[in-house]
């Protein structure tokens, strides 16, 4: 078995990589859709170098005995840590990649959305274009806060919205509609977040659907508008959408 180590560790990692990538939408839980054909081609690639391996290890494996005796013998005599089948260290990519294919780790959620101060740099008050016609407007997370926060046209003002995301909670009853924000992959996340009051906080974690209309606070561009506010009419329970990230 030692002799097909490195090949099985191959083979582990580019299934595991292939299993999020080509045959399902777990990936998007750890990076940009665009990103899918590289990790694609990333796991054909490994899983070809783990079948070369097996097959040169198949071979290696008609070596005669007194062959091998030489090549063991010589490693002893210098100490090595490691054989031709390669360091034994590298048995601790094994855990990893067995619990990437078989137990994808969840997207980020109120863990790491937590861990991120409130505190923002402004990023400077200006006007937004005007949202379309008709009630509710769907909008993302992140542009719901950057209008209530730095819009001086006030386009949300009246205007009845639905946001969607997971919920996180605050101090004293405090509940908000979060989402998370990527460039690239789950590495670079940050965090957007609505405080959302006249409703029952929902469970941690769990994704919803809410409508209201934004209550304005603080002065745009400031600290205290942050988070922004909104008066909920109703909360929904929805399913984790595929792609759990807005993108920047």
């Amino acid at each position: 078995m030692r002799r097909y180590g490195p090949a099985v560790l191959l083979l582990l990692v580019g299934a595991a990589v292939l299993r999020i990538s080509l045959f399902s939408t777990l990936y998007l839980r750890y990076v940009q859709a665009g990103l899918r054909p590289y990790l694609v081609a990333s796991g054909v690639l490994l899983v070809l170098l783990a079948l070369v391996g097996i097959s040169r290890s198949a071979r290696a494996g008609a070596v005669p005995a007194n062959g091998g005796a030489h090549v063991h013998e010589h490693g002893s005599a210098h100490g090595h840590a490691h054989s031709a089948a390669g360091p034994r260290l590298a048995w601790l990519l094994a855990p990893p990649a067995l619990a990437l294919l078989l137990f994808p780790p969840p997207a980020l959620g109120s863990y790491s959305a937590a861990r991120e101060d409130a505190q923002r740099a402004a990023r400077g008050v200006g006007t937004f274009p005007a949202l379309p016609a008709g009630e509710p407007v769907d909008l993302s997370v992140a542009a719901f806060t950057s209008r209530a926060v730095y819009d001086s046209g006030h386009s949300l003002r009246g205007r009845t919205v639905r946001l969607t995301g997971f919920v996180t909670r605050g101090e004293g009853g405090t509940w908000y509609v979060t989402r998370l924000l990527v460039s690239c992959c789950a590495a670079d996340a940050t965090t957007s977040k609505v405080e959302i009051r006249g409703a029952r906080a929902p469970r941690t974690d769990t994704w919803v659907t809410v409508t209201g209309i934004w209550r304005p606070k603080g002065a745009l561009g400031s600290s205290a508008a942050w988070p922004p506010l909104l008066d909920a009419a109703t909360v929904k329970h929805v399913a984790q959408p595929s792609d759990p990230y807005e993108k920047r």
